[in-house]
């Protein structure tokens, strides 16, 4: 796997770099009736996302460990994997979009973008790389049926 730090600790690191961007530019600030409200929705539903991905793999008796997927017994294709092949940054990109919309600045939104990038580039596709070559014809039908992200 390329990426050494745990997707979590990316998350965090892209929230930090929202905040400090989010001190800058106040013109660029930008507020909303029910702001608050509707960015706790967000990372509300993105834990709820990632509490039922992780349960899933539990479930399943199989490794959630990021940094190896190769230790992967089973494929889990059910229940949220119906509709996205990675729920648990799915969910991780949704509480950062609430943590946008709290800190209400435009600029904290290019963080999220980085995030998203760097974890399809560093830990999705060296993971799918792994899934492939583990569980071969399974595995290239799942990624057909299901998107990557939604």
């Amino acid at each position: 796997m390329k990426l050494v730090i745990p997707p979590p600790i990316v998350a965090l690191i892209a929230a930090a770099m929202m905040w400090g961007l989010s001190k800058t530019a106040p013109t660029l600030s930008f507020v909303f009736p029910g702001h608050a409200l509707i960015a706790g929705v967000f990372p509300a539903v993105g834990l709820v996302i990632m509490i039922i991905a992780v349960r899933a793999f539990s479930r399943a008796d199989t490794t959630i460990n990021p940094h190896h997927p190769d230790k992967a017994n089973k494929l889990v294709i059910s229940g949220l994997y119906r509709v996205t092949r990675n729920p648990m940054y799915l969910g991780m990109a949704l509480v950062l979009t609430g943590w946008i919309l709290w800190l209400g600045h435009l600029l904290a939104v290019l963080p999220l973008i980085g995030f998203i990038w760097f974890i399809t580039t560093f830990q999705i596709k060296p993971e799918e790389a792994v899934l492939k070559q583990k569980f071969g014809d399974e595995f290239e039908a799942y990624m057909g049926r299901v998107r990557r992200w939604i």
